[in-house]
């Protein structure tokens, strides 16, 4: 009975776990969601131990539907940014702080303090929810956490210290340590003057190893399965969705969009972001951090479940009646709205009706990705790929062909991010894999719709 690679995506509102046979199929999926702690207004945090506890939900429930197979190999996928404190055997000593928080805002002038060539070799916007600001904010203000502290991980780091109790820890990849604001992109390592900007040691920087290798065996359902360090989610939707040139749009709780093979350059606080992929190259993204995160709240405002929004804004005509909607509940990076910017419905008249707001919600993220589309230079000539669980609907595929004036292919993988993080396993253990991949048919745009939507 030929094995199994797995791949697990550590998302921000969820876990999911895939399973990849030896000719690419998908044989099984399952996830486990789990809520983000907000335990202030700017907060954003996690435990560990619910990251791992999703983790076990969702093996629990693949295993069986394995139908015997072994397993071979387990890849990890994590979103990127954020920062978990752990001690030398990789336990956690605080929650996790992800990449929405906001407490580090005071702390991301100590970047802007940095000398011109310091600064633009980190060739990233600067924002708060990045794991450097964040550890200046911790040693600022917990500075008894920090000096207990063997390391700071990314998180899906630091589950995969979880897996791995006799492994060392404090390992990471080029393509988290690559979002950081801590990583100098011209020399690709780790950034002296960063470092010294958030105040900590140097040896509290993870060590950086290729995303394929193997960092130990852990037990999975009693049986040893290797477990290769991974990467970040990002840049294995890349991989999984085989984007070698045109744009992946990937529309989750944030949005992304990403856009491969670029030459990494020195650029002061540019608005986009500039990382390093699960190989040797690198990859530009234009990030919004409101993508279905707004879709859910505009949904939970209007009294339907999440996946009902697009079932309801399809009762109102393309334009919502001219209601428009800013979906920056939670500020945005810079380039397409900034950090103060807020969300809210304008153009609302007596005769707007829920699904006018439904239509404008709809519209309004894919008018802010499209504005991303704009800030990598535009759509191209290349194809359009989207993945995520906010291009199920149908209604968003056509949107976003509309708001970019280009044919839009919807590829249905529940989580690229996992089926790439189970395709490095492969590739750490010698067993490669290449996805089999069902793209919808192209969404062409609407005739008389220009680029931009409305």
């Amino acid at each position: 009975m030929t094995a199994v690679l797995l791949g697990a995506d550590l998302g921000t509102s969820g876990l999911k776990l895939v399973a990849l046979d030896g000719e690419g199929r998908l044989v099984a999926e399952t996830e486990a969601g789990y809520p983000v702690e907000r335990p202030a207004p700017d907060r954003a945090e996690c435990a560990v131990a619910t990251w791992r506890q999703a983790f076990d939900d969702a093996l629990a429930r693949l295993l069986p539907a394995l139908g015997g197979r072994p397993v071979a190999a387990l890849g990890l996928s994590g979103q990127m940014h954020g920062a978990v404190l752990v001690d030398g055997a990789g336990a956690a000593l605080a929650p996790a702080v992800l990449w929405p928080d906001r407490r580090a805002a005071a702390e991301v002038a100590r970047w802007r303090a940095l000398p011109a060539a310091d600064r633009a070799a980190l060739a990233n916007p600067l924002v708060p929810g990045m794991t450097g600001p964040v550890l200046a904010w911790l040693a600022a203000h917990e500075p008894d956490l920090v000096a207990r502290a063997a390391a700071v991980l990314l998180p899906k780091d630091a589950l995969r210290a979880t897996l791995l109790p006799g492994a060392d820890p404090r390992v990471t990849d080029r393509s988290d340590a690559s979002a950081t604001l801590l990583w100098d992109v011209v020399a690709d390592g780790w950034s002296g003057a960063a470092r010294a900007a958030a105040g900590v040691p140097a040896e509290l920087l993870p060590a950086v190893r290729p995303s394929a290798e193997v960092a130990g065996v852990a037990v999975l359902g009693g049986a040893e399965v290797p477990v290769v360090v991974g990467g970040a989610d990002t840049p294995l939707a890349l991989l999984a969705a085989g984007t070698a040139d045109g744009l992946l749009v990937n529309l989750g709780t944030g949005a992304q969009v990403l856009s491969p093979g670029v030459v990494p350059a020195p650029a002061d606080d540019p608005p986009v972001h500039a990382y390093a992929d699960t190989g040797g190259s690198w990859y530009a993204m234009a990030a919004l951090q409101n993508g279905g995160s707004a879709w859910t709240w505009a949904a939970g405002v209007l009294g339907v479940a999440p996946g009902e929004l697009f079932e309801l804004a399809a009762q109102s005509p393309l334009g919502a009646g001219g209601a428009v909607f800013a979906p920056y509940l939670t500020g945005e990076r810079g380039g397409v709205a900034g950090p103060d910017d807020r969300a809210g419905w304008t153009g609302l008249t007596a005769a707007t009706t829920r699904a006018d707001l439904a239509r404008a919600a709809v519209e309004g993220v894919l008018s802010a990705t499209a504005a991303a589309v704009g800030l990598l230079g535009g759509p191209g000539a290349g194809p359009v790929v989207l993945t995520g669980g906010g291009g199920r609907s149908p209604l968003v595929r056509q949107g976003l062909a509309d708001a970019l004036g280009r044919p839009v292919t919807y590829l249905p993988l529940r989580s690229a991010s996992a089926v790439g993080a189970a395709v490095l396993a492969g590739r750490g253990t010698g067993t490669p894999v290449e996805p089999r991949r069902t793209p919808e048919p192209p969404v062409a745009p609407t005739e008389g719709r220009g680029r931009g939507g409305r």
